[in-house]
């Protein structure tokens, strides 16, 4: 650990969580370099939705390396890309009816965002984004402007303009329809709230506490979107590729977003790999107008292409997915009616659920005690009150039981310790 700790940045943060040195992984498992193994429900925050050193990806990411396959190539043609964006088209893309073109930026969601919302605003004329209470895009500025969390926006060292923030469903409460507020703000000349370029949105807001935006909510964005000529983007970087059990986190909702953001799971194996999907009249730029030398990482193609033909060009993998999900809403839901007194909630839906614990005090001692029982696992939330469950979506049924076990146990150590749990304070009555 000691040159960790002698020459590394104070800014890490998950090394802090688990202060062990890792040197081998797979599927649903990770190995310290003593031996020590723990089950990882963390999953590179939703990047290894396949799991540790897919067996299937792996020997065709190593037969590529082999034959001197392109590596970097910019945004040239290569034999990869193509054989991606063919897959991409003809699996996802045209069995759900969707069109759109697809664009490559550097590899990072935060990256994929930032395209976005340049390419709205320069299609529309418009300078503003609506975006969400505890919505997580970025933390490069154009994405931090966007973020809510004020840890993240206070790093910044600038000011962070071009947004206006509107209350996420469920924010003023569960009787509140908030995309009326958007509707109202918007039809109103005196409102202060100028035409906005677009709207972004995450269906499940992921760093902001594991926040499901419900699927009549989400059409009803939609239509505020369509009544006032704003553009609708979707950012499926946490909640794609399969976590809420649809390849797409809004299929379930039926909405057919302008933009959407991919990255994260999009390349399968974890290596770095960000698309933005954008309706064929947006697309209006001009060449290298956003570029990046990262765009287009040929080995992600090859292991994104192997994770869509293995995984989606039926249902199974997500109904299995589903089948997991609901495993895992009966278990939580369990746990919150036998611990916490009452105060604990469960939140999310698919395999991106969480229970949230009031404060991140008492979350922080869960996932402690969990950690200390082999089990990697975060928080996330404004208050990291969240204990965030987001493990590969291969996992076995008997390691997802094993998971969720530890979990309960520590969540019953930490409940046994602390006397009184807090109650959540509620700051809006529900609507009559």
């Amino acid at each position: 650990m000691r040159i960790f700790e002698e020459i590394e940045s104070e800014v890490q943060s998950y090394a802090r969580s688990f202060p062990r040195v890792f040197n081998r992984a797979k599927g649903e498992f990770m190995w310290d370099e003593d031996g020590n193994q723990y089950l990882d429900f963390l999953a590179g925050a939703g990047t290894l939705n396949y799991g540790h050193n897919n067996s299937i990806f792996k020997p065709l990411l190593l037969e590529y390396i082999e034959n001197d396959g392109i590596t970097h190539g910019l945004d040239m043609h290569t034999k990869a890309k193509g054989e991606f964006l063919q897959s991409f088209n003809d699996h996802i893309l045209k069995p759900r009816g969707m069109e759109y073109m697809v664009q490559f930026t550097g590899p990072t969601g935060t990256n994929a965002v930032e395209a976005a919302m340049k390419v709205a605003r320069n299609v529309t004329g418009q300078q503003n984004i609506v975006t969400f209470t505890n919505g997580f895009h970025g933390v490069s500025l154009g994405s931090l402007a966007a973020t809510g969390n004020s840890h993240h926006r206070d790093a910044a060292g600038v000011s962070l303009n071009g947004v206006h923030r509107m209350p996420y469903d469920g924010y003023l409460g569960e009787g509140i329809d908030t995309t009326e507020y958007l509707d109202k703000v918007l039809s109103d000349s005196s409102s202060g709230i100028n035409s906005p370029a677009a709207v972004l949105v995450e269906v499940v807001q992921g760093e902001g506490g594991i926040n499901a935006a419900s699927t009549q909510w989400l059409r009803n964005l939609q239509a505020v979107c369509r009544k006032h000529g704003i553009l609708l983007i979707v950012d499926d970087i946490q909640a794609g590729c399969g976590r809420t059990g649809d390849f797409f986190s809004f299929e379930e909702a039926g909405i057919e977003p302008d933009i959407i953001t991919l990255s994260k799971s999009l390349g399968g194996y974890g290596l770095p790999f960000a698309v933005v999907l954008l309706k064929p009249e947006l697309d209006q730029w001009k060449p290298g107008e956003h570029n990046g030398t990262f765009r287009g990482n040929n080995l992600a193609f090859v292991t994104a292409k192997a994770a869509i033909e293995n995984y989606w060009v039926d249902d199974e993998f997500s109904e299995s997915i589903k089948r997991k999900g609901r495993y895992v809403s009966q278990r939580l839901n369990e746990i919150v009616a036998n611990y916490g007194e009452g105060n604990f909630t469960t939140r999310g839906r698919g395999m991106f659920q969480g229970i949230n614990c009031v404060n991140g005090e008492l979350a922080g001692k869960i996932t402690r005690a969990a950690f200390k029982h082999n089990l990697l696992i975060e928080t996330s939330g404004a208050d990291d009150q969240v204990v965030k469950f987001l493990c590969p979506l291969v996992i076995s049924d008997e390691n997802l039981k094993k998971g969720i076990d530890i979990v309960e146990e520590a969540i019953k150590e930490v409940c046994a310790k602390a006397g009184s749990i807090p109650e959540e304070k509620v700051y809006f009555s529900e609507a009559s």
